[in-house]
This record gives C-alpha cells, sequence and structure tokens, in this order.
C-alpha cells in the first residue's frame, strides 16, 4: 500500500481524484482544527489576563515584582511540567530570540503600568493603532503578508469605530495614555518578531513552544528586575501580613494565567501572521470594555457603544477579507497540480 497523501493510481489518477492527495486534506483540517483551538484559548487567557492584572496590580502596587512574579510562575510551571517538551537548536537560535525579550518584557510591564493608571478600555482603545504598524512591516518578511482592499478598508473602520469611542471618554481618564501607547509599541515588536522566528514559512529558530516561552519568562524577568531597582520600588511592596485573602487570590490568579497566556500567545503566534495577530488582540479586547461596564461599575455612552460594535465589525470584515484572500491563493496553487494530475 502506497503512503497517505501519494497521487492515486490507474483511473483513479487520470480522472483526477484526490488531487491534493489525502494527506495534504488531513493536514489542512489539522491546521484548521489548532488555529481554532489556539485562537480560542488565547482569547480566555487575554481577557482573563487583563482583568486578572487590572484588580491584582490594586493590591500589589509594586507592579514590576509583580511581573516577575508572574514570569516566575511561568518558568517553575515548565519546569515541573512540560520540561520533557522543552527543545533548544543551538546557541545561536537562543542569540536570535534574545532580540523578543525586551519587547517580550516591555510589552507585560508597560501592560502592566497602564492599567494602573487608565482604564482597560484606554488600553483596548490605543492597541488599535498597532495592526497599521503590523502590516507596514510585515510587508518586507521573506514570505510578506497578502494585503487586499477589503483588509485595509476593514483597518480604517476599526480605526474609526475606536476614534469615536476615544472621543467620548472624560479627559481625565488620559492619565494613562502615555503608557498604553508605549505598551502598543513594545505589542507591535514582539509579535513581528515572534512571527517571524515562529512562522514555517518565514525564518523560524528551532526552538520548541515551551521552549521560547521558557526563555521568554527567565530571561524577561532581567529587565523586569532592572526596572525595579532602578525606581527602588521595594519601597512600594506591601507586607504580606497586610494582604488579605481576597488580594492573594487575584495575585494567584493573574500568575496562573500568565503562564497560559504566555504558552497561548507563542502557539497562536505561529499559526497565523502578526498583523491577523495584533487585529485578533484589538477585537478581543472589546469583551473587556462590556467586562469593565457591567461587572467594575464604568459607564458607556451610546456613541462607546456604537464605537465597539464599529470596531468588532471591521474585525470580522477584516477575517472575512483575509479568507477571501487565502482562498484565492489555495486555488491559484490548485490548478497546476489538477492539470498535472488529468
Amino acid at each position: 500500500m502506497g503512503a497517505i497523501g501519494s497521487r492515486p493510481s490507474g483511473l483513479r489518477a487520470r480522472a483526477g481524484a484526490w488531487p491534493l492527495g489525502a494527506g495534504k486534506v488531513s493536514a489542512m483540517a489539522s491546521d484548521s482544527s489548532q488555529i481554532v483551538v489556539s485562537v480560542a484559548s488565547w482569547c480566555v487567557c487575554s481577557v482573563g489576563m487583563m482583568v486578572f492584572n487590572k484588580v491584582a496590580v490594586s493590591f500589589f502596587p509594586a507592579e514590576c515584582f509583580l511581573v516577575a512574579l508572574q514570569m516566575a510562575v511561568a518558568c517553575f510551571a515548565l519546569l515541573a511540567f512540560a520540561w520533557r517538551t522543552i527543545h533548544i537548536g543551538s546557541l545561536y537560535d537562543v542569540m536570535r530570540w534574545m532580540m523578543v525579550i525586551p519587547f517580550f518584557s516591555g510589552m507585560l510591564l508597560t501592560s502592566m503600568l497602564a492599567l494602573k493608571n487608565a482604564p482597560m478600555s484606554l488600553v483596548v482603545v490605543l492597541r488599535c493603532l498597532s495592526p497599521i504598524a503590523g502590516l507596514a512591516v510585515e510587508s518586507f518578511y521573506p514570505k510578506p503578508i497578502q494585503v487586499s482592499a477589503g483588509m485595509l478598508g476593514s483597518i480604517f473602520i476599526m480605526l474609526a469605530g475606536s476614534a469615536l469611542y476615544a472621543s467620548r471618554m472624560p479627559h481625565h481618564q488620559l492619565a494613562g495614555a502615555g503608557w498604553a501607547l508605549l505598551n502598543s509599541g513594545f505589542a507591535v515588536g514582539d509579535r513581528l518578531l515572534q512571527r517571524l522566528m515562529l512562522a514555517a514559512d518565514q525564518k523560524p529558530v528551532d526552538i520548541s513552544k515551551t521552549g521560547v516561552t521558557l526563555l521568554n519568562n527567565l530571561a524577561g524577568m532581567v529587565p523586569v528586575l532592572v526596572c525595579a531597582a532602578a525606581t527602588q520600588e521595594w519601597n512600594e511592596l506591601p507586607h504580606l501580613s497586610d494582604l488579605s485573602l481576597t488580594a492573594y487570590l487575584w495575585i494567584a490568579a493573574s500568575c496562573v494565567v500568565g503562564v497560559g497566556i504566555s504558552y497561548t500567545g507563542i502557539w497562536c503566534q505561529s499559526l497565523i501572521s502578526a498583523t491577523g495577530f495584533l487585529i485578533l488582540i484589538n477585537v478581543n479586547k472589546f469583551a473587556i470594555i462590556i467586562i469593565e461596564a457591567l461587572w467594575m461599575s464604568k459607564e458607556l455612552t451610546w456613541a462607546q457603544v456604537v464605537g465597539a460594535v464599529i470596531t468588532v465589525f471591521g474585525g470580522v470584515t477584516y477575517g472575512k477579507a483575509q479568507e477571501a484572500l487565502a482562498e484565492k491563493e489555495k486555488d491559484s496553487e490548485k490548478e497546476p497540480l489538477v492539470a498535472q494530475t488529468a
């Protein structure tokens, strides 16, 4: 019996049966299911991370030490439960990956600072600026992302909705805008570099997903602790006896979700484009606005609600435009194969 995915013989081959091969169809189905599971997992962890961090930093105001604690817990979890899956190909791969560390650490730390000084919704809205930079840089990749007029139109729809949302925010809520903008910059750099070094069609490193997750958190603690020392943050550390059981639970929850988002972020980024991930971040975070409005007693105006709906609609149309472009590329690749088997 021939291998799965080999070309069928006899009349089947002449009739053009199984033009893509059973193996290729199975691989495509497996890739699609991986994307769905990874995106869903990341969305759950992302929403939980922002909510838990928002509450945890109110109990534990030393944000650098809180981020370092989350990184330490992630390292412990990987070494304790997933050490068999950790693979690092060479020192050269590690040195290449070290370019990601400043952006990863900066993204986590500025996110915490933004949440400490601004509403969650402001962080969400300003993040909508990131896909534009992502799209511009990713167009210079070894295999650049394909762009259609529909995708560009969808990005502008999201920007318009975000601008409408931001225009109705009270001025006193803009205090953390600087940290939120800086966070967006770090997020763009982090996603672009991770995409370049994780995607099979770019220039991937020979390191497993758990391996790069460990490197992110282990090496990422260094710049975070340097920032803590530079700002003498130990003076803000609360006494352990002063923390309530509720505070401990929120801090522990942020650490657990931090482990999840560290891995699912790597997993998701290896399967979709950096620009697609940035779009996903923007659309996903609007769930935060609903949580903030309903659970944290934050009032939203009708203009802000409309702005959020427009932005989510822009994310949906972006996904449809990207899917249509991918289908067009598959059809163009399929035509020569069908011609050969006819």
